[in-house]
């Protein structure tokens, strides 16, 4: 199937989900597409069950488009670029070294606990797995997806000085976790003995910080352009050549792309309004960024749906999927609590932080797309049914009950 048709087909089910999610279930906007793309998928599999060229036509197109590559080297920066543009670096810079501390070392120390702990569940169960195979699967699931943050916390409303420890750590784990997952990839391929500590000190050095400076840079030539003209189309078309620039100059330079593209949609979306942009500039930029960010995440969410026509579903599975549950949150909530504890007098924490960030740490397709990197050998089929369950409990289940959440515990402030 040609990519043309690929694409009509996703935004035409886009739209449709859209409007029924809009006139009748009422669902914040990506639980609603993903939970009717879900039902669209199982509708599917039904009638599939009488007829399979409805089935096999389906799956087709799914085995068609290259999730991974969709999600990680193209919708990514740009939705990055969308959610921090729209990031105040006061609220930022205030909470830096807690939000530092969850993106790094919350990342590392959570795919260490996952990673150990599965691989005791899975001795448990009966299904011996390489050490090295859990911690890729610690890696992946690690990091919290700020495109399904974003959104959800919108719909909260939860209170600015917890959303900004939540958005902020988003924007820049999942960047940490590629990055991690990368290095543990790169050890469960070549073996521990034949990578050295330097070479993996290194690659994270580069990846992180090469990523972090090549933002810094971008947006500041592009702010000093944007600062000579004033001619909104003109601004707008040179945001979208930044974000396409970035990626693509941080892929053959083998900096992080997704740290890049947030640093810079931080720069820009700070410096700009005040120096650079006419308040019609700015208007423009704004709205053309929300409505890519809308299309791309509708067009994610339906994916991820969808996705469950390829998954491997068998009992084995499932309850793996069922146990990492649990086993990723008490990670998560283990991770959080040094950082929380360590500033929660300083900074001024709402009551039960640890256990609203841990409940609003929602994973989405980036978790989905690295799982779908690993080699067979790997345990691929597993650790992408596993993820999968993970990743709907997450959106459906914590998106959904975070906004009661964190009404409840305010309440009872």
């Amino acid at each position: 199937m040609d990519i043309f048709s690929i694409i009509t087909i996703l935004i035409v089910l886009s739209a449709v989900f859209a409007f029924i999610n809009t006139k009748f279930l009422k669902l914040p906007f990506t639980i609603g597409l993903m939970l009717i793309a879900i039902c669209f998928t199982l509708v599917l599999t039904i009638l599939g069950s009488f007829n399979h060229y409805i089935l096999d036509e389906a799956k087709i197109l799914i085995e068609s488009i290259d999730f991974e590559t969709a999600l990680l080297d193209i919708m990514l920066s740009f939705l990055l670029f969308a959610g921090a543009l729209h990031t105040k670096l006061d609220a930022l810079k205030k909470h830096r070294v807690p939000i530092a501390l969850f993106a790094t070392m919350g990342v590392v120390v959570s795919t260490f606990i996952i990673g150990t702990l599965m691989y005791y569940v899975a001795i448990l169960i009966g299904h011996e797995i390489n050490y090295i195979y859990c911690l890729l699967f610690g890696a992946l699931i690690s990091p919290t997806d700020p495109i399904a943050v974003l959104g959800i916390l919108k719909d909260a409303n939860a209170p600015k000085k917890l959303e900004i420890k939540i958005v902020g750590e988003s924007l820049f784990n999942d960047g940490v976790g590629v990055v991690v997952f990368l290095v543990i990839y790169k050890i469960a391929e070549q073996g521990l003995a034949s990578v050295e500590a330097t070479e993996v000190s290194f690659l994270f050095f580069e990846e992180v910080v090469g990523g972090i400076a090549l933002g810094l840079i971008g947006g500041w030539l592009v702010f000093q352009l944007m600062r000579t003209i004033d001619h909104y189309e003109t601004e707008v078309i040179i945001t979208l050549a930044l974000v396409m620039g970035l990626s693509a100059l941080a892929h053959l330079l083998h900096v992080s792309g997704p740290l890049a593209v947030v640093v810079a949609g931080i720069f820009i979306g700070n410096k700009s309004p005040k120096i650079a942009w006419s308040t019609t500039t700015q208007n423009y930029v704004d709205k053309f960024w929300e409505l890519l960010d809308v299309l791309l995440n509708a067009i994610l969410f339906v994916l991820i749906g969808l996705e469950l026509l390829v998954i491997t579903i068998n009992g084995e599975y499932i309850t793996f999927g069922l146990i990492a549950i649990p086993v990723a949150l008490i990670a998560r909530y283990l991770a959080l609590a040094g950082p929380v504890a360590l500033f929660k007098k300083k900074l001024d924490f709402i009551p039960k932080t640890n256990l609203i960030m841990t409940w609003g740490g929602i994973r989405g397709g980036i978790s989905i797309a690295l799982a779908l990197s690993l080699k067979p050998e790997m345990e691929r089929e597993l650790f992408l049914t596993v993820t999968y369950i993970i990743v709907v409990f997450s959106i459906i289940g914590q998106g959904l009950t975070i906004g009661p959440l964190v009404k409840r515990v305010l309440k009872n402030k």
